[in-house]
């Protein structure tokens, strides 16, 4: 059974390559220095130039056109709409699902983009939301981009509405995230003063770059990323996990070789050099502040680069420091390995009673299974 990690070394490093030290979010491209929030609002722009960009393609304009046709209820419980999107010559379309909480008039949701995975509509992981009064909304991300990797780049509905932009899949999939909130927001059962977003994996990758271009999502929840999103391209690991089998974290070659049409086609530069990344996975984090970020991870889900997930969240805290806002920076590590499971959605449960009733975080949060090494960086946020 899976449960909470409770700050025991329960994994170990056997081989942990630091490329370089974190590079500091607070210096401008000319050199200056980041002092202010306001400050920091002008900074974000650079940044998100590589660490969205650069990264993960261009980002579709805003629909010309934007449709939610209400198709037929399920259940009681369970709606389901088609929204169409895109150019007035050409859209996308795809199907998003409400599964709704019994007796609630009106409730906060978790957006998803897993359809595609059977977990997303398994009792328990479904019923940790729902008996909570929380919603679930659910929509498939391959409707809008192909996940065949012996087809490449290029492949989906989204592609052939915006066919001049180079975007890897990851875009694609985060622009449904953003129509979904579009559609919830002409919807008057949404609390619409909490919407998380969530994802596992490639899902989680999606999660996060969403959670950072629609600021509407109030808690973002990207669950086990894995390299691309909330792990360290600058720190390559190789641990013992808890069945005692050694395995090694996922690289930027690994990435750039298996899935590069996931991401954007100027990351094949850096696939073997990544100490010259003009960032790292904490400025991605970091386009968060000060909204609540929640990075989910597993003790034995070696790919994911256990201790660089650390490393990186670390180093973002300094920036949501600058708001005032370090406690919006929740991480947590659970035993086992890659999977959704039902007790991350408890804990992200337990993070959205905070955000809405105010309910305090238990101690469950911020413990590592690993023996926490140094920091690689050491700058800190200015003094305000």
């Amino acid at each position: 059974m899976v449960k909470p990690v409770t700050g025991e070394e329960i994994i170990k490093a056997v081989q942990y390559d630091v490329l370089g030290k974190l590079p500091n979010p607070f210096i401008f491209d000319d050199g200056s220095e980041v002092k202010t929030v306001e400050d920091w609002e002008k900074r974000r722009k650079e940044i998100f130039e590589t660490a969205v960009t650069l990264q993960y393609g261009p980002q579709p304009p805003k629909p010309e056109v934007f449709e939610v046709e209400d198709l037929y209820e399920f259940s009681a419980r369970v709606l389901n709409y088609r929204i169409t999107a895109g150019t007035k010559e050409k859209q996308a379309s795809f199907i998003m699902q409400i599964f709704k909480p019994e007796g609630a008039k009106k409730f906060p949701v978790v957006v998803c983009g897993d359809g595609c995975w059977k977990y997303a509509n398994d009792k328990e992981y479904l019923n940790a939301m729902l008996d909570n009064g929380i919603g679930f909304v659910l929509f498939n991300r391959l409707e809008l981009a192909n996940d065949t990797r012996h087809k490449g780049r290029g492949n989906g509905q989204l592609y052939k509405v915006y066919p001049d932009l180079d975007m890897g899949a990851l875009m694609c999939w985060a622009w449904g995230f953003m129509r979904c909130v579009d559609a919830l927001e002409t919807f008057d059962f949404i609390d619409k003063s909490c919407i998380a977003f969530t994802g596992h994996s490639r899902g989680a990758k999606t999660a996060m770059l969403a959670g950072v271009l629609d600021e509407r999502a109030h808690i973002v929840n990207p669950n086990e990323t894995n390299c691309g999103a909330c792990s360290c391209y600058r720190i390559h690991m190789t641990q013992i996990c808890e069945d005692g089998v050694e395995r090694r974290s996922e690289t930027l070659k690994d990435l750039g070789t298996n899935y590069d049409f996931w991401i954007g086609s100027g990351m094949q530069e850096y696939k073997e050099r990544e100490a010259d990344l003009p960032f790292d996975a904490h400025y991605l984090k970091a386009l968060v502040a000060p909204r609540k970020l929640c990075v989910w991870e597993a003790a034995s889900d070696a790919w994911t680069n256990t201790i660089g997930s650390w490393q990186t969240s670390m180093a973002a805290t300094e920036v949501f420091k600058l708001y005032g806002k370090e406690e919006n920076l929740v991480w947590y590590y659970r035993t086992g390995t890659h999977f959704h499971q039902p007790l991350d959605i408890q804990q992200l449960v337990k993070v959205i009673k905070w955000h809405m009733n105010g309910e305090p975080l238990d101690d469950t949060f911020f413990k590592t299974p690993f023996k926490q090494p140094e920091l690689i960086y050491d700058w800190k946020c200015p003094e305000k």
